[in-house]
């Protein structure tokens, strides 16, 4: 993926109101088309308001965008079985590429939230520390603190480096484009069935782009900014929903000063509180019940990103229990016709 400049005003003003240009690219002769397009603006829209009402980048709300993934996913694999695809076609191919894209997406995904669990422990023995000790005036129990603070920072920046290499290697720029050499003609082919598909894809990619900013990387060459103008789809009703929630995105960001990094909420709010903890006991000379303090939130927001980190680990490996079972279901369908 590359950079690409903000959408200027008049280009957010066609993509919120000028909704009747290219409203209806496909025209899809099915109800089964139609109904998957209202369902993937449903899904856009809820998603949007959780994002409106949830913490910049929180778990809660990535894990729920690896749920409109799935639904997504089974939505297209359950609409294959309805349009009557002729056997052995192009069709199987094309669905097994886009499957494939996003399996391996998820998979860098999932290498980089699994990356937390060593930050946890090393947070953990910062925690641990406290337990230990009663006496919070002994230098003995401060140079440990110390020495376990230094860990978890370290552990913290080797995370950071880690995921931008895996982001730099791992994930191919050009898979989360908006591809837009497909002519408009082709959109209806297999009863529709490819424009849907060339929907996923463009709505798969934004959401894959949400993910990775939130729990692998966000680089300065990677942005969440993309210019939908150019799409078949341009105008069209889950487009509108998507620019939406790309808008709210891109203001949280530059609200942000254009931070790079892991933007997970819970893992920065964990440095953060790491941070506090070094201070106040570089300065103070009473470290009763400040150093207490700190601890117990740092302790907060550990146990809700180890909690959270492993709960969208177990999404991402159902989703991909689901992506091999699909992919066996339409081969069979097509091997029994």
């Amino acid at each position: 993926m590359t950079t690409s400049s903000s959408p200027s005003s008049y280009t957010l003003s066609v993509l919120f109101c000028q909704t009747t240009i290219h409203s209806s690219p496909m025209k899809p002769s099915s109800t089964s088309a139609n109904s998957f397009y209202s369902f993937l603006t449903h899904g856009l829209d809820d998603l949007d308001r959780s994002f409106a009402s949830t913490n910049f980048m929180s778990i809660q709300f990535l894990q729920q965008v690896v749920t409109l993934l799935r639904s997504l996913h089974a939505q297209l694999a359950h609409l294959v079985k309805m349009l009557h695809l002729p056997v052995g076609d192009k069709w199987l191919d094309e669905y097994m590429d886009e499957s494939s894209r996003l399996w391996d997406a998820c998979n860098v995904i999932k290498l980089g939230v699994s990356g937390m669990e060593n930050y946890c422990s090393a947070g953990a023995a910062i925690v641990s520390t406290l337990d230990e000790w009663h006496c919070y005036c002994d230098p003995q129990f401060t140079q440990q603190m110390m020495r376990a603070i230094s860990v978890s920072r370290r552990e913290a920046m080797a995370l950071e480096e880690e995921n931008r290499v895996l982001l730099q290697t791992r994930i191919n720029p050009l898979s989360l484009h908006i591809d837009n050499r497909l002519p408009e003609s082709k959109l209806n082919g297999f009863n529709g069935f490819r424009g849907i598909l060339y929907a996923l894809r463009i709505t798969s990619s934004f959401l894959l782009m949400l993910l990775i900013l939130g729990s692998v990387s966000c680089c300065p060459e990677w942005s969440c900014n993309r210019d939908f103008e150019g799409s078949l789809f341009f105008g069209s009703s889950f487009m509108i929903s998507m620019a939406r929630l790309q808008q709210r995105v891109n203001v949280e960001m530059e609200a942000r000063y254009g931070p790079v990094g892991i933007m997970m909420y819970e893992f920065r709010n964990a440095r953060t509180a790491t941070d506090e903890l070094k201070d106040e006991l570089d300065r103070a000379e009473d470290m009763g019940e400040n150093v207490r303090e700190k601890v117990e939130r740092l302790r907060e927001w550990l146990g809700m990103l180890r909690c959270g980190t492993e709960n969208l680990v177990s999404q991402l490996d159902d989703f991909f229990d689901e992506i091999i079972e699909e992919r066996k279901k339409l081969s069979d369908l097509c091997s029994h016709r």
